[in-house]
């Protein structure tokens, strides 16, 4: 089914025999080749966030009242931001829910404690520091059975008798627990059906790929486009989004008010808050068949930034899954075809480009995780890669050798294993972020080696 001739360059790194079952942990390999820095990791199993160096040794800590729900990152001060797990009946799912965005300054004082969690709507999965200061945050919003039916959706695809759309919005900071929601971007504002031409936005979706088929499906649940991260890009004003159950990214315009993002008009892209560029899978909006889907379940996609080899391009963990027959992960990079005033060129009717990737790195025999995970760009070319199922966090070369190995022993609790489960506990994580000696989050900070011999909290 997966097809890899249309790859510029493909590593393919495979090995003889199969991954040990119980492998190594800390790091087992560290080369001069390695990026110098800290890497940053908020296992899931407990709830403390962990700062290492190359040498695998703890150099600063977080301990937080909340367990992690996904993403980590540090600011230029040296804060952690990050979502934290809250409990809530409506969206009670296992995967992603968070309801919660903490910020700590470096000596872990808690300095901002929002929560977005109700029975209509629930941060999860991701959110994004912008360079304005103000957040972008990923939410479910809840469409009860009446009213996914009033916008065209098939009765006999809402199992659970609600839909939960996805929306997106930009947080700003307005006191230790409160924010104020200064634009907004909501999917059901963007919907193509062809289900039922009584209700509204019927159209075949081929004929309209700004919008999203609230049809399309890969089970009938309430979750049914499991957005697993959001990233912005400064250059361009445009967000970009990842529907994992759709096996497809999407770009959407922040240039836009609040007003021209529910239409079709405004921003500078004129397209309001239609989706701009959408690829992955054209099956999706029925521009395709089955066999030209090029993502499988994949997270993290992202713009590499500005001043890094491949600076504009988008690079996806590609996780795979045994489902679609693809029992292995890779990471794609790509050039999406953006033009030089921010549009996405297309050929006609034809789906979204490239047919090509830049880059991958696939390694069949050690690189597969079916959830989460992620890859980041490192100033020298290379890329660290984070596995996070099984908590491994390497990286690699452009030539696909592995530079830094390390497989993750930190937060797993006294009790479990080392290896993680099914249920993404102990030692899995989210991703994994690399941050520089220059980088303004950690340069000049006071770091204290602290005990590591263990793989508890």
């Amino acid at each position: 089914m997966f097809r890899t001739s249309f790859c510029l360059l493909i590593l393919t790194c495979s090995l003889a025999g199969t991954a040990p079952a119980q492998p190594q942990r800390g790091v087992i390999k560290r080369t001069a080749e390695a990026t110098p820095g800290y890497t940053l990791i908020a296992p899931f199993g407990g709830q403390n966030t962990f700062l290492i160096d190359l040498d695998g040794n703890v150099v600063h800590k977080w301990t937080t009242d909340r367990k992690p729900s996904q993403a980590a990152y540090l600011l230029p001060d040296g804060s952690l931001l990050r979502t934290a797990k809250i409990p809530n009946e409506t969206f009670n799912v296992r995967g992603g829910p968070a309801g919660g965005i903490q910020k700590f300054d470096w000596d872990g004082n808690l300095t901002w404690d929002y929560v977005i969690s109700s029975e209509q709507m629930l941060s999860h999965h991701d959110i994004e520091p912008m360079p304005n200061g103000n957040v972008l945050v990923v939410v479910w919003e809840y469409k009860s059975r009446a009213e996914a039916i009033a916008v065209g959706r098939d009765p006999e695809k809402l199992e659970d008798n609600a839909v939960w759309p996805e929306a997106v919005l930009e947080i700003q900071q307005t006191g230790p627990a409160s924010g104020k929601i200064v634009w907004e971007w909501h999917l059901w504002d963007h919907l193509v059906q062809s289900h039922d031409a009584t209700k509204p936005n019927f159209a075949f979706p081929s004929e309209r790929p700004e919008r999203v088929d609230v049809n399309f499906m890969d089970r009938p649940i309430a979750d049914w486009i499991h957005m697993n991260s959001v990233d912005y890009n400064p250059q361009l004003d445009q967000i970009l989004m990842c529907g994992r159950t759709f096996d497809e990214i999407w770009v959407i315009d922040h240039s836009t008010t609040t007003a021209q993002a529910a239409r079709s008009t405004g921003g500078t892209q004129g397209k309001g808050g239609d989706l701009l560029y959408r690829w992955g899978n054209p099956f999706a909006w029925f521009a395709g068949t089955p066999f030209d889907q090029k993502l499988y379940g994949q997270h993290d996609p992202h713009w590499i930034p500005a001043g890094r080899p491949g600076a504009g391009n988008i690079l996806i963990f590609n996780n795979g899954s045994d489902r679609d027959q693809r029992p292995f992960s890779t990471v794609d990079e790509i050039t999406p075809p953006v033009s030089s005033t921010g549009g996405y060129n297309r050929k006609g009717n034809e789906p979204f480009g490239p047919d090509k990737l830049v880059w991958r790195y696939e390694n069949q025999d050690t690189l597969y995780s079916q959830r989460v995970s992620g890859a980041q760009r490192l100033p020298n070319g290379n890329t660290l890669i984070c596995s996070g199922e099984t908590g491994h966090v390497f990286e690699v070369t452009k030539a696909g050798k592995v530079v830094w190995d390390f497989h993750n022993h930190l937060g797993a609790p006294k009790d479990q294993s080392p290896t993680a489960g099914p249920g993404l506990g102990g030692v899995a994580m989210f991703r994994a972020t690399r941050y520089l000696p220059n980088d303004p989050a950690v340069k000049g900070r006071v770091f204290n080696q602290l005990p590591n011999t263990t793989g508890s909290n």
